[in-house]
């Protein structure tokens, strides 16, 4: 809390509401998928090197924000227990609570030396009270730097929202602010996909993975967080050397490889002979029938890669990328489903779901944002609020993360095949890997390097 009185000084809190009244009685029932991810939370950071409204007057600002939020009604509920005594949100309209903010240096100075502790006072969160009847499941934060740069930090319950839901109504409330048609609005019904089917089938590899990690212990250690950004043309190169062995690979299967070869390094293995990987990926494309990109809510799948020793800590790179590609190239909806039919096969008599548990870890979990790309251009990137006015850099950061780590492969300001590649370590391990020389080779710029 030092840091923050030195760099980042909260000035202000509101509270902003919906433009139109919701309906009296209106709650919003959250999926077994939902109610499983309780034990984390989402964070955002949208950096603009310009003050994207012109001027700080926050008038216009909030009525954009309050059009945008007459569309989200569970974004400005309260989250209550229903008849069960699962978790639901009372779409009351209780709103959303806004806090501006200053920071006393640049915002080029700032992503030059500030850390994960100090960038979390840009997206300043409450964790969940015993009794949530006033808290509020979004937070908003806008922060002034020296010279003109603006921060604008977003984050919410991960019960609420998965990264793609946050992202879009981000940018549905830039799509507002500048009198544009929202490209993907939100839908708040999944139907049935999502909530378990009528024969439940539990015994698939997906299934048997979700009961071992229900299980499995986290150890809690002081992590770390550094952001390597990769340039189109390093990526573009590195692509074409494993093409002969991986002609379909993605930046994602390149950099979830590499940055998974050199973390295994780190680390003594608990398996003398296997390694293993979580890929976080999103489903709502992968259905038969898909889910829109607008639907809000947790559309994610974890599965487990596992490799020989040898061939993660000493194998080829294009080898790799191609396990990766496999893995992500070979979920299917069975897989998805089973996942939905076992977490709705842990409720109680009652109908009460059994309490969470860490979804991002034990193991290192990797998470793949590619479906947030369009062509060359990234949807996150998108979020303007003038024409032409992207943001600089965009971070992200899951709260609770445990265990051997999160890698996260995020689009890049630059775009094309440009990556962010945002990285989640035990602090001796992160301060070795920023001085590994293969990734050193790749000329990545690194931001916001340090402590949690």
């Amino acid at each position: 809390m030092g840091e923050q009185s030195c760099r980042v000084n909260l000035h202000s809190k509101l509270t902003a509401v919906s433009s139109k009244p919701v309906e009296p009685g209106r709650t919003h029932q959250l999926t077994p998928l939902d109610q499983a991810m309780g034990k984390h939370s989402l964070h955002l950071v949208f950096y603009y090197d310009k003050n994207p409204f012109g001027s700080f007057d926050w008038d216009p600002i909030r009525v954009s924000l309050s059009e945008t939020l007459s569309l989200y009604p569970p974004v400005t509920g309260r989250m209550t227990r229903g008849e069960a005594g699962n978790w639901e949100v009372k779409c009351n309209d209780a709103g959303v609570r806004v806090k501006r903010a200053n920071v006393s240096v640049t915002i080029d100075e700032w992503l030059r030396n500030a850390n994960g502790i100090e960038e979390k006072d840009l997206a300043a969160w409450e964790e969940m009270p015993e009794n949530p009847n006033t808290w509020s499941t979004f937070h908003i934060q806008v922060s002034e730097f020296e010279g003109g740069g603006v921060a604008i930090g977003i984050n919410c319950s991960h019960m609420n929202a998965d990264l793609t839901s946050l992202i879009l109504l981000f940018k549905a409330w830039t799509e507002v602010h500048r009198r544009q048609i929202i490209e993907h609005p939100p839908v708040f019904s999944s139907g049935s996909a999502l909530h378990g089917r009528e024969v439940p089938i539990t015994s698939t590899k997906s299934a048997k993975y979700y009961v071992t990690k229900s299980i499995s212990p986290a150890p809690s250690v002081k992590m770390a967080l550094t952001t390597f950004k990769f340039s189109n043309s390093v990526i573009k190169k590195c692509l074409s050397e494993i093409h002969v062995k991986c002609p379909d690979a993605t930046p994602f299967d390149l950099l979830a490889a590499l940055f998974w070869m050199r973390i295994a390094r780190l680390k003594s293995s608990k398996d003398e002979h296997k390694q293993s990987m979580s890929i976080c990926m999103d489903f709502r494309k992968l259905l038969k029938k898909p889910l829109p990109y607008g639907y809000f809510g947790n559309a994610l799948h974890f599965s487990l890669l596992t490799l020989e020793e040898k061939d993660v800590i000493s194998g080829e790179l294009a080898n790799m990328a191609d396990a990766v590609h496999d893995n992500v190239a070979g979920i299917k909806e069975e897989e998805i489903l089973s996942m939905v039919d076992w977490f709705e096969s842990r409720k109680g008599e009652e109908g009460k779901y059994a309490p969470p548990f860490r979804m991002y870890g034990p193991e290192l979990t990797c998470v793949n944002m590619e479906h947030m790309i369009n062509g060359d251009e990234s949807l996150i990137y998108a979020a303007m609020f003038e024409e032409n006015m992207k943001p600089a850099h965009v971070a992200c950061h899951v709260g609770n993360v445990e265990g051997e780590g999160l890698i996260m492969v995020m689009p890049s300001a630059e775009e094309g095949l440009a990556r962010t590649v945002i990285v989640t370590l035990p602090e001796e391990e992160m301060v070795k890997l920023c001085e590994d020389e293969a990734i050193l080779s790749l000329e990545p710029t690194m931001l916001l390097s340090g402590g949690l």
